[in-house]
């Protein structure tokens, strides 16, 4: 083979090259360019609510133990855990050591004798220091005790102890309303109002809370101390607003407006001017500026070819337009 036979058959190879590398940079273009395209929404009427969301755990707003007022063997146990009592009532009854030991001398010699003994020696009762649920019991009949052992544990009543982060302390006020939901009964919605605020920090991991008591309007049966709780604080609400996604709207100078179809040109949107209401990051209220039933635009830049179903506008030409 000759040498310009070799050299024509290099400048093919070369030019072919060139062709295959500059469709496939035109092709890379056309795939990864990006254009403008439009959602559109429309402007509704609903509910909407303003929330703080936060866990807790149940717990007993004062737990009390009751200790036995005198060394010695239980009796008699009265009471169940769950039970409702109230203040001075006899929970258990008991022996001190030595009407114990007399008692169990007494049954060698006869029932008469621990009869006689039982009506010399009365029984020490445990009574209920305040009114109350009984929410643990330790000791059954027959069992040894010290004055020093918890045999029972009382509340006065069950609350949620909910940690709220330091930004949200500004929307949380006392006897403001919240819903207490378990973690064991997702199902079931409890009112509930805010009974204090604490007033120390707790600081975990660098991030800072405060303990939020959450007081049930009502203790269901199946509610227990330590059960986990998400609780939702509600800040404000409205009823029946006009309301549009968040994303639909857009500031100019810190004023708020979105984009609507020009009836005299729907290849351009208009920037209107809004004003806005309560937002809950999702949806925002429009007090002025849209009616029920408007439609809104949500521009977003899309990769890839150009389509007019994407985009029925065409190219992004916005007008501004004073109400």
């Amino acid at each position: 083979m000759s040498d310009s036979k070799i050299r024509n058959k290099k400048w093919i190879w070369i030019g072919g090259a060139v062709v295959v590398i500059a469709v496939g940079i035109w092709f890379w273009k056309g795939r990864s360019s990006t254009h403008v395209a439009y959602q559109e929404f429309q402007a509704e009427r609903g509910d909407l609510a303003i929330t703080v969301l936060s866990t807790g755990t149940v717990q007993p707003e004062n737990r009390l133990e009751i200790k036995p007022p005198v060394a010695g063997r239980i009796d008699q146990v009265l009471v169940k855990e769950g039970q409702k009592v109230v203040k001075g009532q006899v929970l258990a009854w008991m022996s001190s050591t030595e009407r114990a030991a007399l008692l169990d001398a007494a049954q060698a010699q006869g029932p008469e004798e621990v009869k006689r003994w039982e009506e010399l020696y009365r029984p020490t009762p445990v009574l209920a220091p305040l009114s109350g649920t009984l929410i643990l019991r330790s000791i059954e009949a027959g069992q040894t005790v010290t004055n020093t052992d918890a045999i029972l544990v009382m509340s006065d009543r069950l609350i949620v102890t909910a940690l709220v982060d330091e930004t949200d302390m500004a929307q949380i006020k006392l006897k403001q309303k919240a819903e207490i939901v378990l973690d064991a009964y997702p199902s079931d919605k409890i009112e509930a109002t805010v009974s204090q605020i604490a007033y120390e920090a707790k600081t975990t991991n660098n991030v800072t809370t405060y303990d939020i008591n959450v007081l049930p309007k009502t203790i269901p049966p199946f509610m227990r101390s330590g059960m986990t709780a998400n609780v939702t604080f509600y800040v404000d609400s409205r009823k029946d607003a006009l309301l549009i996604p968040t994303e639909t709207v857009n500031y100019h100078n810190g004023a708020p407006s979105v984009l609507v179809r020009d009836p005299s040109d729907p290849s351009t949107p208009i920037d209107r001017p809004i004003q806005l209401g309560l937002s809950d990051g999702r949806q925002s209220e429009v007090l002025d500026g849209l009616k029920e039933g408007d439609t809104v635009l949500s521009r977003k830049l899309v990769s890839g070819q150009k389509s007019d179903a994407a985009n029925p506008f065409g190219p992004p030409k916005i007008r501004r337009k004073k109400k």
